[in-house]
């Protein structure tokens, strides 16, 4: 096994190719799942990005071969100074324009697509340990992003469920409205920090909404039971909680 290893670490036409067909199968292991849940980055994102970065540390080792074979006369004659790292150093900074792109700012104060973005920068990070060899650095990097990015979701979620800070986003049917819902909140022993009205249009009707910042009670930290006891009111038309 390691004598196999050590013939794929040689610079090689086998080695390149393995290398570059490992990117390819570790950016789609990562972008099955985010494909799966219909994420702004599908599958082909990942499996190209994952081979991108893969083919700028293979053109380092490239002309790193080069300067040092073929070219080194030139090289010599030139005074060419090589650094391999530079063409992988350019992968962070590419890859932000990427990434900034899956990142859209939804309605009420909500972001989504940080994960898409920080997932591409993980698989462009891959790319690299699968351009440069670093197999052990490969399979276990790609087990700990899958099971962050595809595992933890539900424990992050029934985390956040578990705070008592929660922000809410309520449609009423009128503004004065307002006071019956803060007496609610009051009266479920949670405190209103911050409160931001909207206006939401539905059926050609500007509807007054709010976003609201609650800090549960001790006694009484359900998030359930707050947004029941807002919905059962006659003025509310709907109740959400925000989840970032």
């Amino acid at each position: 096994m390691s004598g196999i290893l050590e013939g794929l670490r040689r610079f090689s036409l086998g080695s390149v190719i393995f290398r570059l067909v490992l990117a390819q199968a570790v950016g789609a292991a990562i972008g099955y799942g985010r494909a799966r849940k219909k994420a702004n980055a599908g599958l082909r994102t990942y499996m190209l990005t994952c081979i991108g970065a893969a083919l700028t540390m293979l053109i380092s080792m490239y002309e790193h071969e080069m300067l040092n074979g073929p070219w080194a006369y030139a090289a010599a004659v030139q005074s060419v100074k090589f650094d391999m790292s530079r063409f992988s150093a350019q992968v962070g900074s590419g890859i932000g324009f990427l990434a900034a792109g899956t990142i859209i700012a939804a309605a009420h104060r909500q972001v989504s697509g940080l994960t898409s973005a920080i997932g591409l920068f993980a698989t462009a990070s891959l790319g690299i340990a699968c351009g440069a060899g670093f197999y052990e650095c490969v399979f276990s990097a790609m087990i700990l992003i899958i099971f962050t990015m595809e595992f933890m979701q539900p424990m992050e979620l029934a985390f956040k469920r578990r705070l008592r800070n929660i922000t809410i986003y309520v449609e009423f049917q009128d503004p004065r409205d307002v006071d019956t819902i803060t007496e609610t909140i009051k009266r479920q022993g949670a405190r209103l920090y911050d409160l931001e009205m909207e206006r939401t249009e539905r059926q050609d009707d500007k509807l007054p909404s709010a976003i609201m910042t609650l800090k549960l009670g001790k006694q009484n930290a359900s998030h359930s039971a707050i947004l029941s006891s807002l919905a059962e009111l006659p003025c509310v038309d709907s109740v959400l909680e925000l989840i970032a």
